[in-house]
């Protein structure tokens, strides 16, 4: 399983977690606490588990905390990574109410979104631990988000396909559509290529996997392809390039996917379809 890795730099949370507050604070700020609330009230409260899953996002949400009030330090128990279950105290709060209340659900916005990222990727990843196969996501993410779901998905045990379309080539259907054939989109993306730029091509036949080997890329994208096909794909690559499956997997799938032999398995569904893990505020 990947190392958790850590929180994310300030440069990248900043602009993201400032428009998540925006939009809650608006013109005017928070209205109800600032109506019911004296600013001397001190609260103690607690972020609990309600759901078991795998927590992600406790960098966003402090940051969102100290950006509300420097002040404020949140104490975290159950650190990004950990895995939790109903009741678990995941952090701690102490200080003021109008801060704590004006920051609670920024903060379990990210917490609840980017554990639920974690915790299926989690799943996908115990589910495939037999074998050898390592579980990727992709860009299908929530945009303006992507390097907190990204870095939940790392939570989880799974790992980064590309960050974005500027980090590696990778030729799919319509590049080569658009190109007239996998030669002629090979041969130039060879052309362009720096040597540490990888080249990754989707094929969907093993006709089109024949052809794409005899430029080497450094991947091949195994797209929609039954176990069946994957195995003998593997067979024809054995071991020059690295193997690659996607499209349509999931948890009942995903374990026959992996003993074909593939090294990686790309899950748009890590997050773009990752459902929320509830987590709320308590006070103590």
């Amino acid at each position: 399983m990947s190392p958790v890795p850590p929180p994310l730099p300030a440069i990248i949370l900043d602009p993201i977690v400032r428009l998540a507050l925006a939009e809650d604070l608006g013109r005017a700020g928070d209205l109800t606490t600032d109506a019911t609330i004296s600013p001397e009230t001190k609260m103690s409260v607690v972020i609990a588990a309600r759901q078991p899953g795998v927590i992600a996002g406790l960098d966003a949400a402090t940051h969102a905390l100290h950006l509300v009030d420097p002040a404020m330090q949140l104490s975290i128990e159950k650190p990004d990574g950990s895995a939790i279950v109903p009741g678990d105290v995941v952090g701690r709060l102490d200080g003021t109410a109008r801060s704590i209340l004006t920051a609670e659900r920024t903060m379990l916005n990210f917490i609840g979104r980017l554990s639920g990222v974690a915790t299926l990727t989690r799943k996908f990843v115990e589910t495939i631990a037999h074998t050898d196969a390592r579980i990727v996501c992709t860009r299908k993410t929530t945009p303006g988000h992507r390097a907190l779901e990204k870095r939940a998905v790392r939570c989880g045990g799974g790992t980064a396909h590309r960050y974005g379309l500027d980090d590696a080539i990778l030729i799919k259907d319509n590049h080569i559509a658009a190109c007239g054939s996998i030669a002629e989109a090979m041969t130039r993306a060879k052309a362009y290529a720096g040597h540490l730029r990888m080249i990754e091509i989707e094929v969907d036949t093993l006709d089109q996997l024949e052809e794409a080997l005899k430029f080497t890329p450094h991947a091949v994208l195994l797209d929609n392809m039954d176990t069946d096909m994957l195995r003998r794909a593997v067979a024809m690559i054995d071991g020059r390039v690295v193997a690659e499956a996607s499209g349509g997997v999931n948890l009942s799938t995903v374990a026959a996917i992996a003993e074909t032999g593939v090294d990686f398995i790309s899950v748009g569904a890590l997050t773009h379809s990752a459902p929320n893990l509830d987590v709320g505020l308590d006070v103590v």
